[in-house]
């Protein structure tokens, strides 16, 4: 099973952020668009994992122990730069508890071999991606000018900067992502307090 960490988003929020693709994906047709009811934070990818490694993973997780995070999901940009436009995000505003979560997870994950982060953490929600490219923001030798988001960009630019709210994360989920031809779908597989 494929299984990553995440943070989910409140209705509000993802209703607004809905509305706002609604206004935007026409101006870049060819990306993929993310669902807004797939939308979550990353805060681990782990891969490919066997049944006990689930297992074992679950119960690193309990031993978390991190407060409730407040984040406020305001503007957006892409990876791994605005002329080289692979990803299309929304940003997220967070204070120190959000980073030291994401910290906490990448140790307790490393002290079961899965290899630890090797940026820093960048919290933010994918929109968009190219079709066939990586989603990762790190720069590959692959990447340059495309004219996927070009229109997009123009329109944004002359737009104020979007406004989706602030929400408190209480919890945090290990999920699963299946993988097929229409689209990733994520399942919650279990869920985690933030005390």
């Amino acid at each position: 099973m494929r299984l990553f960490i995440a943070l989910d988003i409140t209705d509000a929020i993802r209703d607004r952020i809905s509305l706002f693709l609604a206004g935007v994906s026409g101006f870049a047709p060819d990306a993929r668009w993310a669902k807004p009811e797939s939308l979550h934070v990353t805060l681990k990818f782990i891969g490919e994992t066997s049944e006990p490694g689930f297992e074992q993973i679950k119960n690193k997780l309990s031993a978390v122990q991190s407060g409730a995070a407040e984040i406020q999901f305001r503007g957006h940009g892409f990876f791994p730069t605005a002329k080289s436009p692979r990803v299309f995000w929304i940003g997220l505003q967070a204070g120190p508890p959000l980073a030291a979560l994401a910290a906490q997870i990448d140790d307790k994950m490393a002290a079961l071999g899965i290899p630890k982060e090797d940026r820093a953490f960048s919290p933010h929600l994918t929109l968009a991606r190219i079709a066939g490219g990586s989603g990762s923001p790190r720069p590959s030798k692959t990447d340059g000018p495309n004219g996927t988001f070009q229109r997009l960009q123009e329109k944004l630019s002359a737009r104020s900067t979007p406004e989706f709210g602030t929400m408190t994360a209480r919890d945090f989920f290990l999920y699963q992502s299946q993988l097929s031809p229409k689209g990733s779908k994520y399942i919650k597989l279990a869920a985690f307090d933030l005390k």
